[in-house]
């Protein structure tokens, strides 16, 4: 099968940075499912592992961790899938990734197709909407029926994650959201995506808040620079509010700064499932299916802004190039490999 990889790090602008490839097709395991890929998105993570293959790999690592597409065939103990079912998933980063003809992936983190979206508006959201889902649900612990009414403050709400945990704040747990945006465009797209309000994160978020008359919120979620964040954070959040970031830090973060409001502050990563096989690993799978329900309600829409075309080397890398430029909107996403023109 035919496979796009890298053997090391170069800028996304060489043309060497990826290399079409031919792979033997991979055998399911006892839980795996062999998927036809039909799209897949390109998400901040991908440009990260491409940049920490500093040594010349022998075989070419195949990224990408976001896709839509059949399931072919069937591990021996897969019980919740079928050949033929459409399904959508972001995968495991300690395995191959998806940007392949064919791609191995568990069925506890594999979820239906939502019905009403095409492939590639599929594709753009299972990574963004399994952290967002598990930063609110799990790592907050945001119950609707409690919780309703109060206040989250999203910093990067036009980014990818940023995007749909809009959505699933206003339309699923029903809190007030204020995003953080500082272009006409950026602005527009939190508002569409059910953000009330918006703050410029440029400027003092402080005194943005103020601007607003909100000056303390019950939640955090932090979805861009948290070293640089991390300080104010801790002095807009309410008394036992909680912080939960996805982005990692550069320097050590002072949790004293927490202490006197008794605050919790939380990491999100949803590759933790997966990568620990945890106990409850099939949380995503019921996850990825609920959210599927809420989008063919109508509840929840893509958060897809582009498409590249067909996956290849050449428009991986101008995948890669945008989502490095950190100025992107929604996903941009690519259809499958383009198996007749090879």
């Amino acid at each position: 099968m035919r496979a796009i990889g890298t053997r090391l790090y170069l800028p996304a602008t060489d043309p060497e940075c990826f290399v079409d490839f031919e792979m033997p097709v991979p055998e399911p395991a006892a839980r795996d499912l062999l998927v036809r890929v039909k799209a897949v998105s390109v998400n901040p993570v991908d440009t990260k592992v491409r940049a920490g293959i500093t040594n010349e790999l022998e075989m070419p690592r195949v990224l990408g961790w976001d896709a839509a597409g059949v399931v072919e065939q069937v591990g021996a103990e897969v019980s919740l899938f079928k050949p033929g079912d459409e399904v959508w998933y972001a995968g495991s980063i300690t395995r191959p990734g998806c940007n392949s003809e064919l791609h191995l992936v568990d069925e506890r983190i594999v979820g239906r197709k939502p019905a009403a979206l095409s492939w590639e508006q599929t594709a753009a959201l299972p990574l963004t909407t399994i952290t967002a889902w598990e930063a609110l649900f799990d790592r907050l612990a945001i119950l609707s029926e409690r919780d309703a009414g109060k206040t989250v403050l999203i910093i990067g709400g036009a980014g990818g994650v940023g995007s749909i945990a809009t959505q699933l704040a206003s339309k699923v747990a029903d809190l007030k959201v204020i995003a953080t945006a500082s272009r006409d465009e950026t602005i527009q797209w939190c508002l569409d995506m059910g953000s009330q309000q918006c703050i410029n994160h440029h400027l003092d978020l402080k005194q943005e808040l103020e601007r607003i008359d909100t000056p303390e919120v019950d939640y955090i979620l932090c979805f861009n620079d948290t070293d640089q964040y991390f300080a104010t954070m801790a002095e807009i959040i309410r008394p036992q509010g909680a912080i939960c970031s996805i982005v990692g830090n550069r320097q050590p973060l002072n949790l004293d700064l927490l202490k006197s409001k008794s605050a919790t502050f939380a990491w999100e990563f949803m590759f933790t499932r997966a990568m620990y096989e945890t106990d409850d690993m099939l949380r995503q799978h019921a996850l990825l299916n609920e959210v599927a329900e809420l989008v063919d309600e109508g509840v929840i829409r893509s958060t897809m802004t582009r498409s590249l075309g067909p996956l290849s080397a050449e428009s991986l890398r101008a995948a890669h190039a945008e989502v490095e430029t950190g100025s992107m909107i929604g996903k941009l996403v690519l259809s499958g490999i383009d198996t007749h023109n090879i």
